[in-house]
């Protein structure tokens, strides 16, 4: 199963605010209304996994942006509301038993979202790809892309592009 994680971060690394907030997001200028490739990404993938924080706030959009099924990775909820049945499932484990649970489910490329579990994925070097678009803001503080690793994950560079004038969206694979 391939593993792709697709996010912004801010040129110092954060994905959001300390409390979670991602309101900076909103500030960038998108004259032309573009999604920067995001639709094109979504067909690329089978499902979707996310930490419980980055549901909660998927959530808070108030109308429901997947049309894929998505997984939510937690250890403390243990199913979401009756409305979002056919849309989510709370999803609990090893990394590595859940992937092969959702393979055998048919997912044959995941999207991995959310602070904690991307930082969990590459932990176990579980991550194939990743596609980061630096936004020019920055935080100073926050909820950090990367975190401890007890060893080096090497990757190629793929693609790289300036979005907007402003926005540089890279793509890497990992080197294995």
């Amino acid at each position: 199963m391939a593993t792709t994680v697709y996010i912004a971060c801010s040129l110092d690394g954060f994905i959001a605010r300390k409390d979670g907030s991602i309101d900076w997001l909103m500030d960038i200028p998108n004259p032309e209304n573009s999604d920067y490739g995001f639709s094109d990404f979504m067909g690329r993938i089978d499902g979707i996994i996310m930490g419980r924080n980055t549901f909660e706030t998927v959530v808070s959009f108030g109308q429901w942006p997947y049309t894929k099924p998505v997984y939510v990775l937690s250890s403390t909820l243990k199913e979401v509301t009756p409305d979002l049945r056919d849309k989510a499932e709370v999803v609990q484990g090893d990394l590595p038993g859940i992937l092969a649970s959702l393979k055998s489910k048919g997912i044959k490329h995941l999207y991995v979202d959310g602070g904690r579990t991307i930082q969990s994925f590459l932990k176990q070097d579980l991550i194939d790809e990743l596609i980061i678009t630096r936004i020019p803001v920055i935080l100073g503080s926050g909820i950090p892309l990367f975190s401890e690793l007890d060893r080096d994950i090497k990757l190629e560079l793929t693609h790289s592009e300036i979005l907007n004038k402003d926005l540089v969206k890279s793509t890497y694979s990992r080197l294995r």
